[in-house]
């Protein structure tokens, strides 16, 4: 079978629709004759006589397009508020899956739970279902409406993502602040085109305190890390696969 047939054949049975970090993590690359095998999968998924593009790192299968969910490839029927929040949901779910990949703890509010990425809802990926109360009630109450969190072996968090669609990036920004006591990273994530209003927005007095410890991320920066997360994990579990079969430590049953 030819590279792009596998790809193809991956996706097919996937619903027609995939994410490259998917195609990564699934496509059995070990027979395929070339030393960059991701490079390969990016290629190819990018020739629209079988490929489109629907969103950064979401691609589907032509023949598909009439078939696909609406909340995977929104149709015109599709107001526009349903739309930004499939959007929103995509891009929650890929800080999910990328938290799940670093071994940290993962949560989206509860308001969120239900709202879907690829199909399932968010809760199917995310590791935690109560959020932790690792401080007073007051502050408990602005950090579980964070859009993604990711907690550490200590059930403290590591990282609070907001993913700004449309909304006012200066309310995620007095998040941040509330949450300033404790050794976190912040990130804003939104389309390229409001970094500008984010930096006029953090450059404020009034969030000095975080300035520099607020990070911003657009979508297609998003989907890269995503893509990339997932072949780091395909790469180092094949590695130690690697080692533990040379070590005679791999019991095969």
């Amino acid at each position: 079978m030819k590279q792009h047939e596998v790809v193809i054949k991956t996706m097919e049975e996937n619903g027609g629709f995939a994410t490259l970090g998917f195609l990564n993590h699934n496509i059995n690359v070990s027979n395929w004759k070339t030393k960059t095998p991701f490079a390969s999968i990016r290629r190819i998924v990018q020739d629209n006589r079988f490929f489109f593009k629907i969103r950064p790192g979401l691609w589907a299968l032509k023949t598909y397009k009439n078939k696909l969910p609406e909340n995977i490839f929104p149709t015109e029927k599709i107001s526009k508020i349903e739309q930004e929040a499939f959007n929103h949901s995509y891009y929650q779910g890929l800080l999910v899956e990328i938290g799940n990949l670093k071994r940290q703890e993962t949560f989206v509010p509860y308001q969120d739970k239900n709202k879907k990425y690829l199909g399932k809802n968010l809760s199917e990926i995310t590791t935690i279902e109560k959020f932790y109360n690792f401080t007073y009630e007051s502050l408990l109450r602005s950090a579980i409406t964070i859009d993604v969190a990711w907690f550490n072996k200590r059930k403290m968090p590591s990282n609070f993502f907001e993913v700004e669609y449309s909304t006012d990036i200066k309310n995620s920004l007095g998040k941040f602040v509330q949450l300033q006591d404790f050794h976190t990273k912040f990130y804003i994530v939104a389309d390229i085109v409001r970094k500008k209003e984010y930096e006029d927005k953090l450059s404020l007095s009034m969030f000095s305190s975080v300035q520099d410890r607020v990070n911003f991320i657009d979508y297609e920066s998003l989907s890269n890390w995503h893509t990339k997360s997932f072949e780091i994990y395909k790469l180092e579990n094949n590695f130690k696969f690697s080692i533990l079969l040379s070590e005679g430590l791999l019991l095969i049953w």
